[in-house]
């Protein structure tokens, strides 16, 4: 996988929204601190701005979108918010202008469409935290920091207490995923992600706890799991119904389901939709190592 440029003082950070609508004051901490690191910021016309839950039509997203891919000055893309939008785009968006221009794309959740499609180019893109993480102060620092580290070339070193569900083991291998749910939509589409070989992290917000069933049995009956060097279980918030109602937890769930695979797995890494969120290089290689006193995921 090919790696951006790293960012340097003076470069140019281009906000847009390619999915769902963020008010206009809640990405004012955000660009106050892109500003103090020493960057320029070029706001997007889809920053602000709302058509029904979107930030803008089709059109008026992927215009945005396509106008900051194709624009040599910008050398980082940070996507606002996720949302719903991405994977209705997608597809008329032209990577030929991002080619000649690669530079940083950033984000989560809806995101995960536009990660997999760069995984297509062959480039690698960030996955982590958007906009809002900016506000949370010191309980988000440390994965802003993560962010800003990432961008500026430094390798990151992750380490986590042990998880009783655990399957201990090391390698190291290309980090790719994200949303379970985008994950599952993606399967079958020219930007389905590949995972064979690979470490695979997958986090998801808002399910009931039946559809974290449903889309593993999706994922796995596509193979998605069949292969992989590991899987990486992130954060699963912000469910809709009780444990109770299904009669499993999600990690539960996730854990019937890979049960007989043999590669490691680490729950309850901090990758999520709010806090804890760590920044993850899709296509980076990393070294996952899983042992009985607690997991590391070092950059390679």
């Amino acid at each position: 996988m090919i790696q951006p440029p790293n960012i340097q003082p003076g470069d140019l950070i281009g906000l847009v929204c390619p999915s769902g609508t963020i008010p206009l004051e809640k990405v004012q901490i955000c660009i106050q601190t892109l500003e103090k690191w020493g960057y320029q910021v070029k706001l997007g016309k889809t920053v602000g701005t709302k058509k029904d839950s979107f930030s803008g039509t089709d059109e008026e997203r992927r215009q945005d979108l396509q106008g900051m891919l194709d624009d040599s000055a910008i050398k980082a893309i940070l996507c606002a918010r996720g949302g719903y939008g991405a994977s209705r785009i997608i597809n008329a968006i032209n990577f030929k202008g991002f080619n000649n221009s690669p530079k940083w794309v950033i984000g989560f959740s809806d995101i995960t469409v536009l990660h997999a499609a760069i995984l297509q180019q062959n480039y690698m893109s960030i996955h982590g935290p958007m906009a809002a993480a900016f506000a949370k102060g010191e309980m988000g620092a440390p994965y802003i920091q993560s962010l800003k580290d990432v961008l500026e070339g430094h390798k990151t070193n992750y380490t986590i207490p042990a998880h009783a569900f655990n399957a201990v083991g090391k390698v190291q291998a290309e980090m790719v995923g994200g949303n379970l749910c985008m994950i599952a939509h993606l399967i079958g589409s020219e930007n389905a992600i590949a995972t064979k070989g690979k470490i695979l992290f997958i986090e998801d917000i808002g399910e009931h706890h039946y559809n974290i069933d449903r889309l593993m049995i999706q994922c796995k009956n596509a193979g998605i799991f069949d292969q992989l060097a590991g899987l990486v279980v992130g954060g699963f918030t912000d469910l809709k119904d009780a444990s109770t109602d299904f009669g499993a937890t999600a990690y539960e769930i996730i854990a019937s389901h890979v049960a007989g695979y043999s590669y490691p797995i680490c729950y309850d890494f901090p990758i999520s939709h709010d806090l804890p969120n760590f920044a993850i290089k899709q296509g980076g290689q990393y070294a996952l190592n899983i042992t009985g006193s607690g997991t590391s995921l070092v950059e390679a």
